[in-house]
Parts: structure tokens; sequence; C-alpha cells
């Protein structure tokens, strides 16, 4: 016998092949905006098979949503800039997880106002999404935060502060488990959403700034998985799909971060990096150490109009300043001279992985001349000149030297094995990690003081008269 198949399941499949091609595309600069198109592909497919459901009932309030949603998405892309995009990355982010979160309770209201109590089965993926999804969601915003510097990025820390963490947790599993076993499901079901709201925020807290990276894509598997369990809650393929992809791919990129870090999941959500410990140096305050050489622009460029291969080291710094653009005009000059451009890039260079891909990408920088950090350190002995573009905590030699620095063991950048070493920065403040740099009182380290950009394009300039 034939069965005519559901055109909306049609649809979710295919909508879930376009993901997966897309998110395999995503993997790579090279191919990331094409990924990135036949992702949305799919997700318009998507939301147009749902909109033609016959379960939808009234298009009023889908519209409103549609409409501002639109607003709010058209407003935030073509308004912030790429240095906020790790904020609004989190953001988006913690939208996820509260939604999914809300659609999780709208239908426990309307099981337990239809006086049918929910199932085991419904009961236990109903908590799982709103549980979840409030903890991303509040994580989410306090990650926002942090990275937007309306909180401080050190860790947030107090006596006891995982023993209130663990009994907050105990409270969301003790209610939970009285939602599923039918127990008081109304005031069991509030009281699990509220903790798990308020672990969220003590769940971010304790983590550095510097660890954010590692966090946005912990609490973007986090997000997956509400979506996930927001589809089981709604018998919605398509949800369980994407969420499966984006809790996968989420917990990949983080076990990814940890290993770039040399850090433990466990050491980077409890390990407070970053923290102010009595007895342990200083954080640079600003000034400049009698050891520290300021360079002009002038010399600058002589340093690199005659080097053979000139390394560039972006940074969170080369971000703020909007500088990749001036940056790649400096590598064509230098590269019209015959002198040989690569770029070095960290894992967590930046405040989200792939930050710096995505800004030089910006700048039609060639993808075959950005290497990875394993790829590239091998070639830092033969380089003359390593060019630091605001790129603080992953050149620091401490993490290699010093078993006192709370970086020790990161893999880094082996800049400090260049000829010579020219630092772009504004002052002498510490990185986002708030410890210092040794390597800026090298004797083949010099500095070149001011915004990046003005900068660069004062070295682009010289650079013809040399």
């Amino acid at each position: 016998m034939n069965v005519a198949a559901n055109p909306v399941d049609v649809a979710y499949l295919i909508t879930g092949i376009l993901f997966i091609v897309g998110l395999k595309y995503l993997s790579s600069p090279a191919t990331a905006r094409l990924g990135n198109r036949v992702a949305a592909a799919g997700m318009l497919l998507a939301l147009t098979a749902t909109l033609l459901d016959h379960h939808v009932v009234s298009f009023l309030w889908i519209v409103i949503g549609v409409v501002i949603g639109a607003i709010v998405g058209l407003v935030s892309a073509r308004s912030v800039k790429m240095t906020a995009m790790p904020q609004m990355v989190a953001l988006f982010n913690g939208a996820g997880g509260g939604a999914a979160a809300l659609v999780a309770t709208a239908e426990f209201l309307r099981q337990i106002s239809s006086g049918i109590p929910p199932t085991s089965d419904a009961a236990v993926t109903t908590m799982l999404s709103t549980v979840i999804g409030a903890l991303s969601f509040s994580g989410s915003i306090v990650a926002f935060l942090k990275l937007q510097e309306l909180m401080t990025g050190r860790p947030i820390t107090y006596v006891g502060q995982q023993i209130v963490n663990a009994a907050i947790l105990l409270v969301v599993l003790g209610a939970s488990v009285c939602v599923i076993a039918g127990a008081s499901p109304m005031t069991a079901f509030a009281t699990a959403a509220a903790a798990a709201l308020v672990l969220g925020v003590l769940f971010v807290l304790p983590i550095g700034g510097a660890d954010m990276p590692v966090v946005i894509s912990l609490l973007n598997a986090f997000t997956g998985l509400a979506a996930a369990a927001t589809g089981f809650v709604l018998g919605n393929d398509i949800l369980i799909i994407s969420g499966a992809l984006v809790g996968a791919s989420g917990t990949l990129l983080t076990v990814l971060m940890g290993k770039a870090m040399n850090r433990s999941l466990t050491n980077v959500l409890f390990g407070a990096f970053g923290q102010v410990i009595p007895g342990s140096a200083p954080a640079a305050a600003g000034g400049k150490s009698a050891n520290i050489r300021a360079a002009s622009p002038e010399d600058v460029a002589a340093m690199l109009a005659y080097a053979r291969l000139v390394v560039i080291v972006p940074g969170y710094g080369m971000a703020v300043a909007q500088a990749q653009h001036a940056v790649r005009k400096l590598a064509s000059n230098l590269e019209a001279r015959g002198v040989t451009v690569k770029y070095a890039i960290h894992p967590v260079a930046g405040r989200m992985p792939g930050h710096m891909n995505v800004l030089l990408a910006e700048a039609d920088v060639p993808y075959p001349s950005l290497f990875d950090m394993e790829d590239i350190n091998p070639e830092f002995p033969e380089t003359n000149v390593a060019l630091i573009i605001g790129a603080n905590d992953v050149t620091n030699p401490a993490a290699r030297n010093d078993r006192t620095s709370p970086i020790y063991g990161m893999p880094i950048l082996d800049v400090d094995q260049a000829d010579h070493v020219v630092v772009l920065k504004r002052s002498m403040r510490s990185g986002f990690a708030g410890i210092d740099n040794p390597l800026y009182e090298d004797p083949r380290c010099m500095m070149l003081f001011g915004d990046a950009k003005e900068s660069v394009e004062k070295v682009a300039a010289a650079i013809k008269d040399v």
C-alpha cells in the first residue's frame, strides 16, 4: 500500500539536509559564506512549512513576531560592529535558550489546564527544555554583560560558591522529579525554572573574560540541547534535528577550545581563571617599564620593508580599532616589495571562536595566507619580524616559562623566537586575562603605541619612502 508523504515532513527532511550541508561548509572560512546561505535557505523552508501546517490556528501573533524579529535582526546585523559580534552571539544564544524554555512552559501550562496530566515522557522532555533553556538564557546574559564590559570581566567568586551552586542544582533536580512524579506540578515547575535561572547566573559569574570563547561554545551547546528537547515536547522533527546539530557542534567546539588552551572543561568552569590572587604579580597599570623600547612608524616600516618573512598576529586590539583593512593594505605593500606575509591565527584570539578569521575575511585576506597555531609556530625561528596587533595573552611566554602564571601550559604563538617582535598597543595595560606579558621587556621587542588602525596606516605610508 502506498502512503502519500506529508509535505511538511518532506520539507523538514530537506531542511535537515540543508542544515547539515551548511554546517559542513561553515567548518572552513573559505566556504563559510556559502554555508550561511545554505543554512538560511533551510531555515526559511522550515518556517514556511511550519506556517502552512494545519495545526496553526491564527497567523496574527505569528506575523507580529516575524515583523518584530525581522526588524531586530536587520538592525542588529547592520549596526553591530564586528568587535561586538561576540556580545551579539551571546544575546542571540540566550534568546534561543529563552525561547525553548518559554515554549516548553506554554506546552506544560496547556497540558495542566486541560486537566490531563502530562505523561512521564512528556514531563521529562518538558523539564529538560525548561531547565536547560532557562540556564542558557541567564548564563548568556551574564556572558553578554562581561563581554560588553557592563560588569567586570574578572571572575566573581565568594566563599562556598561551589556548595551554593550544588545546592541550587539539587533544588532544580528535586523540583523536576516532583513535576515528573505529579506532586504539586505547578509549584515544582516554577521552582525548577526559577532555580535554573539563578544557576545560570552563578554558573557564569566565576568564569573570567579570557574563557568567554569556551563559555559561549558551551552555552551554545546548552541551547541546542534545549531546542532538541523542545522538539520532543512538540513532536517537531526539525527542532530535534537542528537542536541536536547545534548541541553536538557546540560540544565539539567547546572541547576544541579547551584543548587549544590546554585546560580541561572543569578547570574552565571552576578554576576562576584570571582571578587576582594576593601575592601574585599585579597586572600592568598602564605605565611603561624602563625596559620597554618604543618605536616610531618609520622604524617599524624600515624593519618590515627589508624583511624576507613577516608574520602578522591579529588579536582583539585589531578588532577594536577596525584595523583589518589597513592591515590588508600594509601586507599588500610589503608583498609588492617581495616580502612574504603570513597571518598567525590562535584558536582563542579575540572573544569568540573564529573571530580573527571573520575579520580578515571581511578585508579579503586570502585564506591560504591564514595559518593555524600548530602550522605557523615552526616558522617563527625563520621569521624576520613578528607584527603583533593587539594580541596579548596568546603571545605571552609566561605560558611556557612561569609555573605560577594562570595561563601556564596554554599553547601560545611562539613569536618570541622571531628575529624581531613589534607590538602595536594603545598602552601597557594588560590583556583580557588581566596578567602582564614579559615579552614586552624582551630586547628583541619594540612597542608602537597608539590606535592600531592609525599606526598600521602610518607604517604602510612610511614603507613607500623606504
